[in-house]
């Protein structure tokens, strides 16, 4: 089976992280086609993944090769309706819902099979009026480090997209006397993190969540979009609303059940949502498409 990879993003971010994983979990016939001067592209070469610069022009020709073109971004997804003539898969990961528009009517109705990642992104697309038995849920997986994070920071991912909600962290941190990490570089972070803090307006799922419960570190999250489907309340970490009280009291009760929180944070990556399963999980929905 020949399985065509698309995405555009000229940053590595989560979905970037799940298409490299991806791509080394499939093997063989899989190829990427990204932007030939973006971090995705050199990361890719470094693991050994066939890939390619990126261009409308690319895609035509090579999808003609595939069995299978696989677009992991909108942009990527509206080249490929364009473009490549046979399946179109797409992955879904943001949690608002399509423009209702005649181009997005038909951009949306040219794919085969979405692969949303979450239930929560699932319903915006059936809100869209995408059928839904061409919708499967694929969560995003995330490696199992050898050993658990050691550390007493409070963490939080650095960003400045205000739909993120570090002015809400921020405050809550005024308020309680917390010092928050915000960190620009999770995988060297997390091994001295004590607890994650993910607060956000809007979110598909929250990769970086799992991130560090594969670490064995216990998240507060916003109970808002994919998170509350893997973040499981006072049992692998606290969910919290969005504003600054409740963020502080989320913190201070994570922080005291830390230990039980951790052991169960993980356990849940490894049973639920490791590389394996996301890998396995999409490489049955390619055999059921050819």
């Amino acid at each position: 089976m020949r399985v065509l990879h698309l995405d555009t993003g000229r940053e590595m971010r989560g979905g970037q992280l799940q298409v490299l994983s991806l791509l080394a979990g499939l093997g063989a016939g899989n190829t990427l086609l990204t932007a030939s001067d973006g971090p995705l592209m050199q990361e890719a070469r470094r693991r050994g993944i066939e890939v390619q610069p990126l261009s409308m022009m690319s895609i035509a020709s090579m999808a003609r090769d595939s069995d299978i073109v696989h677009a992991h971004d909108a942009r990527s997804h509206t080249w490929a309706a364009a473009v490549a003539p046979g399946p179109l898969i797409v992955s879904r990961r943001v949690a608002f819902a399509p423009k209702n528009s005649i181009m997005s009517r038909w951009k949306y109705g040219r794919a085969k099979q979405y692969l949303a990642v979450s239930e929560h992104v699932k319903r915006t697309l059936i809100d869209a009026e995408v059928p839904e038995e061409r919708i499967t849920v694929v969560y995003d997986g995330v490696h199992l480090p050898e050993r658990t994070a050691t550390g007493d920071r409070i963490i939080a991912p650095a960003s400045d997209d205000p739909m993120k909600g570090n002015d809400l962290l921020r405050a809550a941190a005024d308020l309680a006397g917390f010092r928050i990490h915000f960190s620009h570089d999770l995988g060297a972070d997390l091994p001295t993190a004590s607890l994650f803090v993910y607060i956000t307006r809007s979110e598909g799922l929250g990769s970086a969540a799992l991130l560090a419960m594969a670490w064995g570190v216990p998240v507060v999250a916003s109970r808002v979009g994919g998170l509350p489907e893997i973040v499981e309340d006072c049992h692998s970490g606290i969910l919290t609303d969005n504003n600054p009280p409740a963020i502080a009291d989320a913190i201070l009760r994570a922080l005291s059940a830390r230990d039980s929180l951790a052991a169960n944070a993980r356990r849940c990556v490894e049973q639920k949502f490791s590389v394996s399963h996301m890998v396995e999980k999409t490489r049955r929905i390619y055999e059921q498409i050819v």
